[in-house]
């Protein structure tokens, strides 16, 4: 396996590359959260471009982010050997509570993710760059985003990897082995996980994933029951939305 993610590391840095030089961009900025997935991204990045054209955004909340993950993210940066920023968001959150008076956990906890998506486009578009996704495959699939919010970047560096995967190229790439080993989270409420909030554990997921992408859903279900295969599916079909482009309605053939 170790053979096998040095070779996904060198198509990753390609693609970086690749990408970055054809959108006559500068360099990278990526939200940097402590997390597994925005580390390997740092990493990536780093390697592909030189860490002077990366700059990590660390956006905690105060109250919620806990203090070790803004930490393991100034650790990643530093390692990765890139630039890095800390931008508090509260007092942006606070702007928007004082305009409305929405009172749904899900509105509030969506608005976190588009802020740091703001934000992360507000310094590549003052730098002459693009902004770098850290979503990977099972995320991606299911719908484990926010729309325009951890899901609004311009490329998607480990989009094609299963978390699972992502923590063998953490392993590879030397992230801080403190960061491959904490419970992921989205850090949108104190005490979120990402596998408490979806009810499945990523080893699971990843598997009936596999077995969907292959079209095995027979195989699936002998494996891990069909109300955990079904679980997965639903996922997949109600979050379709998050990874289309919004629909037109098609008038053409009244105009034309």
């Amino acid at each position: 396996m170790g053979m096998s993610m040095e070779k996904v590391e060198k198509r990753i840095v390609e693609f970086i590359r690749d990408y970055v030089r054809s959108a006559n961009a500068e360099g990278v900025v990526l939200g940097v959260s402590g997390g597994v997935d925005s580390a390997c991204v740092a990493f990536l990045c780093s390697k592909a471009l030189g860490g002077e054209n990366v700059l990590g955004l660390i956006m905690p909340e105060k109250g919620v982010t806990r203090e070790e993950d803004v930490e393991d993210a100034i650790e990643v940066c530093k390692k990765a050997g890139i630039k890095y920023k800390i931008v508090e968001i509260s007092d942006i959150l606070q702007k928007f509570k004082g305009i409305s008076s929405c009172d749904r956990d899900i509105a509030l906890a969506n608005l976190k993710p588009r802020i740091r998506m703001v934000l992360n486009y507000y310094y590549a578009n003052c730098l002459n760059r693009i902004v770098a996704g850290t979503g990977n495959k099972s995320e991606l699939m299911v719908g484990y985003f926010t729309k325009y919010g951890d899901g609004g970047c311009d490329f998607l560096p480990i989009g094609d990897l299963y978390k699972t995967e992502v923590f063998m190229l953490a392993e590879h790439l030397g992230v801080p082995e403190r960061v491959i080993k904490k419970k992921p989270s989205a850090g949108l409420w104190v005490g979120q996980t990402d596998e408490d909030e979806m009810g499945i554990s990523y080893k699971v997921l990843d598997a009936i994933l596999k077995r969907i992408e292959r079209g095995e859903i027979e195989k699936a279900i002998e494996e891990f029951g069909k109300d955990s295969v079904d679980k997965v599916r639903d996922m997949i079909a109600r979050s379709e939305h998050k990874r289309s482009l919004p629909m037109a309605v098609s008038l053409r053939d009244l105009l034309d």
